[in-house]
């Protein structure tokens, strides 16, 4: 029997394993690897100091989404959270919110692996990799959440191993002069090119929320709790050991790359990492690099179809989407979930074939596309933060036993909401990330819009049934 229809029957088969290189792997992507000059170029050095900074509360925002997680581990958590805890709207604009930034990211990564192909196959159409790696990704995906499971262990593995190998590497660069004649090579980059706050405080602020926007897929741990084998056990180890690990690779990975190059010549020289394992005498180091990128984002599109077919699943559970929605494989995975997804992040391989032909600038319409998913993508953070707030007060019972309580809680909360705040009003100051959150806005507004003109009236149907069952109970 190839469907079966049965609410709740999603299958536990994530391991710890997996769970932990999921939640690594969210987060590591294409853009540590080549785009961590952009980080660089608005202060320097110190963006050192916005990881930590952005990292501490990302740490927060999921010692929060740990505390609902531990007594209540669900499939499309924050957004069943925010549906149970402040409003359906919220419920329904985060997992709408979530679908949105992971096709976007999907649909981008289908195209750079196109790009990434070429450095091999110069003459390759780009859009072929991209169809081969969509069609892979989604077969992969319907036949288990164990085969999700274990392609995202490995893809997260390579990217792990890499640039624990360019840390040690670079240290070596630094300390013993490895591959520079046995002439260390030292930290004083770090102040030597203008100082150690190049931007100003301006700078720093802009660069917060490019670095915000890095972190964003670490979430992704909540969205797999309703598949992961012991979840409580597996959550709070996964969440404990992941920021500090994440916070070990960027900052460690920066910190080596700004202290071997001047950081206001770090766009001269490609990709940093390719240029550290070239200097100590990896000759196959631009092949080694491109071919890890190639895995980074095949595991972007991985995690991106399967935390977006999650969240239609959530949808279709509230009655926000077709009922087909739910509908499982006999292997226990939503069908027809993964397979929109896919489809739409294919859309991405058509626009790598088509647009370029059309409009000669469409490169720089993607790009902004894919931008807009920046203020989506923090929706989740929000909403978990706010979540927990009403939870701790709905469930003061369970607390006094709880063993992982989001720290310092209600004021952590808080400080954490006027950080997020305050970062986005600078996004909207700085002129190149000014029309992500424009974009992002209009997006939440007409989801907004749709919501209380199809399913306002239904979902408080849905509520008051709810309330009569319990009172009966």
């Amino acid at each position: 029997m190839l469907f079966i229809w049965k609410e709740d029957i999603m299958q536990r088969r994530l391991s710890a394993r997996q769970m932990r290189m999921i939640a690594l792997g969210g987060t590591i992507g294409v853009g540590l690897f080549m785009g961590s000059g952009s980080t660089i170029k608005w202060t320097g050095p110190s963006v050192l100091i916005s990881y930590a900074i952005a990292g501490m509360f990302l740490y927060l925002i999921m010692r929060a989404l740990g505390e609902m997680l531990y007594v209540d581990p669900d499939t499309g958590s924050f957004a069943k959270f925010a549906t149970e805890y402040i409003h359906p709207v919220f419920g329904f604009l985060t997992a709408w919110s979530n679908v949105f930034q992971f096709i976007i990211v999907g649909m981008s990564e289908m195209i750079a692996i196109g790009g990434y192909m070429q450095f091999w196959w110069p003459n390759l159409p780009g859009w072929i990799p991209g169809l081969v790696a969509i069609t892979t990704l989604c077969i992969a995906n319907l036949i288990s959440v164990k085969m999700f499971g274990e392609l995202e262990f490995w893809f997260a593995l390579i990217k792990v191993v890499t640039i624990v190998l360019m840390i040690i590497a670079g240290l070596g660069l630094i300390i013993f002069g490895l591959g520079n004649g046995g002439k260390p090579i030292g930290i004083s980059n770090l102040w030597a090119h203008g100082g150690f706050f190049t931007g100003g405080f301006k700078g720093f602020v802009f660069s917060l929320a490019i670095v915000l926007a890095s972190y964003q897929g670490i979430e992704l741990i909540g969205i797999t709790a309703g598949e992961a084998e012991n979840p409580r056990e597996t959550l709070v180890e996964a969440i404990r050991s992941t920021v500090g690990r994440i916070l070990i690779f960027y900052i460690g990975a920066i910190f080596v790359i700004v202290s071997i190059y001047p950081w206001d010549k770090l766009s001269q020289i490609g990709s940093p990492f390719v240029q550290t394992f070239a200097k100590i005498g990896i000759t196959a180091a631009a092949s080694i690099v491109n071919f890890v990128v190639i895995t980074a984002a095949l595991s972007g599109s991985n995690s991106g179809i399967y935390s977006a077919s999650r969240m239609s699943y959530t949808l279709a559970n509230e009655h926000q989407l077709p009922r087909k929605f739910l509908l499982l494989n006999r292997h226990g995975v939503p069908f027809y979930s993964v397979v929109a997804t896919s489809v739409g992040i294919s859309i991405g391989v058509i626009l790598n074939a088509l647009l370029p032909v059309i409009y000669p600038k469409a490169s720089n319409i993607f790009v902004m596309v894919y931008s807009s998913s920046v203020l989506p993508g923090m929706v989740p953070w929000f909403v978990i933060l706010v979540s927990q707030i009403r939870f701790r007060k709905v469930h003061q019972a369970k607390m006094a036993q709880h063993p992982f309580k989001m720290p310092l809680s209600p004021i952590s909360n808080y400080v954490t909401l006027a950080f997020l705040l305050f970062t986005l009003i600078f996004m909207f100051i700085n002129p190149e990330t000014r029309i992500s959150i424009i974009i992002g806005v209009i997006f939440l507004a007409v989801m907004t819009i749709i919501y209380f003109r199809k399913y306002s009236d239904k979902d408080i149907n849905i509520q008051r049934q709810k309330a009569q069952i319990t009172n009966k109970k």
